[in-house]
């Protein structure tokens, strides 16, 4: 009976437990789930992000090297090319002029050389009217000349139009090709000729100036010695340049000759330099270059029996450098087989020969077939003419004498020598010149700041009468101030700065004198005649130039000189 009892307990609660156990197992369920999600979750804001997928293999230093390279080699050719472009435009398209003012002074400059043309570089044409008067309408680069007479730079390329310096100033400058035959320190009056083929109804006239800047130049010297002028080739203008690489190709060709004799061949491929200046030494190194660079490969029957003799009366030859880069010279040429004839005088140039008065005071005729005359300058007709009038104060044979101002002496101011023309304590070479017209040009710039000043004050004089005291009292105070300008304006005695002395001799080789400290600094090789020519490139006046001579230089590298002869 018990046991009947607890059964139907149990199977009461068996029954009872059934719907309750089925309702949690959907919970339960849930739970998990939402246990496993919760679990996922977390998990996943714990774990660290997924690196991104490593980048490509690295370029190599070379590749990043050749890029940066790339890249700034474009940049700056574009940046040159815009520059060049800029520049070039500017020089070929000048603005607008000032015209010509009659109240102004003006400035009269005989010459187109090195010390008129640094002159209208530096002068401030706005204070006068400048009238420009010279046989030539063109600047020409002088210490190039012996490149031009072997053919390594075009005639073109070293001169400069005296129009493209002038019509790029403030005021209106007047050229005039023209050579003066007179001039009148008296009346201060200037009279040239038209001596060009073609000529107008009007060949001759007569200006007046106010200033006078005479840089005429120099003729070249010949020392009365008889042939000279008839048989002798100069090394003086371009005219002089051309004429000696065409006479010295007519030598070649002549010498090429069928059936010419052993002997005349030799006279006539013997080329005798004379002067042993700066001129004469870059003209034989220069013949040597084009001997060994291109006559050998044309005509290598004849190359080899061709001379060269440099001729020098001095002891030495480029007496203007030190006697270390004097003994280097002459041991390039040594090595290059040039002769070097010191302390020997020309007696006289013959059609076939040159005689010679050896140190042995022993007169020889030497057979040449070209002498080139290289041998010192003298005054032109024009300038003798004109120290002439002024006997009592032109007593230098050597040229104009002035004074520390380069006025010239007994002009009262009115006349400024410049350059070969004048006689003065320094060595009339381009450098010399050059400076001298840039310290003429400031000097005209005092003269005319000075002259308005003074204007200003003769003003200020006659306002001072019928104004009231306080007015009276503004123009005093700026009278004192005119005053004390003027004071200031002292003209300071010309002072020569030498910039140092460079001469080529050769073979790619070059020589240089320069002041360094308190003394000089010698060189002398390849590494000078790098530094020699872009000196010389930059000397030049304009970028025209520059481009047509770097040009030159590199048709010649590639494509060697010309041997043709018009």
């Amino acid at each position: 009976m018990q046991s009947i009892r607890n059964r139907a307990v149990l199977t009461r609660s068996i029954a009872h437990s059934r719907p309750i156990a089925r309702s949690q197992i959907p919970r339960r369920i849930a739970r998990r789930a939402f246990a496993t999600e919760s679990t996922n979750t977390s998990s996943t804001s714990t774990t660290p992000p997924v690196p991104p997928p490593p980048p490509p293999p690295g370029q190599s230093r070379w590749r990043s090297f050749l890029q940066i390279l790339g890249r700034t080699t474009l940049i700056t050719v574009v940046l040159a090319g815009g520059g060049f472009y800029y520049i070039t435009h500017r020089e070929r398209h000048p603005g607008s002029q000032l015209p010509f003012d009659p109240a102004k002074k003006t400035i009269v400059v005989l010459g187109s050389g090195w010390g008129a043309t640094s002159l209208l570089s530096t002068l401030d044409t706005a204070d006068y009217n400048v009238i420009v008067i010279s046989p030539k309408n063109f600047f020409l680069f002088t210490p190039l000349l012996p490149s031009v007479a072997v053919g390594t730079l075009n005639p073109r390329s070293i001169i400069q139009p005296t129009r493209y310096i002038t019509r790029h100033k403030a005021r209106q400058v007047s050229v005039i090709e023209a050579e003066a035959t007179d001039v009148d320190p008296k009346n201060k009056t200037v009279t040239f000729i038209d001596n060009s083929e073609i000529k107008g109804l009007v060949s001759s006239t007569t200006i007046s100036y106010d200033y006078l800047v005479y840089a005429v130049g120099a003729e070249v010297q010949t020392f009365n010695i008889p042939g000279v002028k008839e048989n002798a080739c100069f090394m003086k203008e371009l005219a002089d340049a051309e004429r000696m690489q065409r006479e010295f190709m007519d030598c070649v060709e002549t010498a090429a000759f069928p059936g010419q004799d052993s002997k005349e061949i030799d006279r006539l491929l013997h080329m005798v330099v004379v002067g042993g200046g700066p001129t004469g030494v870059e003209l034989s190194g220069e013949l040597h270059d084009f001997l060994e660079d291109d006559l050998k490969m044309w005509y290598p029957e004849l190359a080899g029996k061709i001379r060269i003799t440099l001729v020098e009366a001095l002891p030495s030859v480029l007496p203007m450098f030190s006697k270390q880069l004097i003994n280097y010279t002459e041991s390039t040429f040594k090595e290059s087989k040039i002769d070097i004839l010191t302390k020997t005088m020309v007696k006289e140039v013959k059609d076939k020969s040159v005689v010679l008065q050896m140190p042995d005071k022993s007169i020889v005729e030497v057979p040449c077939g070209l002498v080139i005359w290289a041998a010192g300058n003298k005054s032109r007709k024009i300038t003798q003419d004109l120290m002439a009038k002024l006997p009592a104060d032109q007593t230098n044979r050597r040229g104009i004498e002035v004074d520390d101002y380069l006025r010239m002496k007994g002009t009262n101011g009115s006349i400024f020598a410049i350059g070969d023309c004048s006689a003065t304590s320094y060595a009339p070479t381009a450098q010399v010149a050059s400076q001298q017209g840039a310290y003429i040009a400031r000097v005209l710039h005092q003269m005319a700041k000075k002259d308005g000043l003074e204007d200003r004050l003769e003003q200020l004089e006659r306002v001072q009468v019928g104004v009231t005291d306080e007015e009276k009292k503004k123009v005093v105070e700026e009278a004192e101030e005119a005053k004390r300008q003027l004071s200031k304006i002292k003209p300071r005695p010309f002072h020569y700065s030498h910039q140092g002395s460079l001469a080529y001799i050769g073979s790619d080789k070059a020589i240089a004198d320069l002041p360094f400290m308190n003394g000089n600094f010698a060189s002398g090789g390849v590494a000078t005649y790098l530094f020699w020519r872009s000196a010389y490139l930059s000397t030049l006046f304009s970028l025209r130039n520059r481009t047509l001579v770097a040009t030159d230089w590199l048709k010649v590298k590639f494509f060697g000189r010309d041997v043709s002869r018009e």
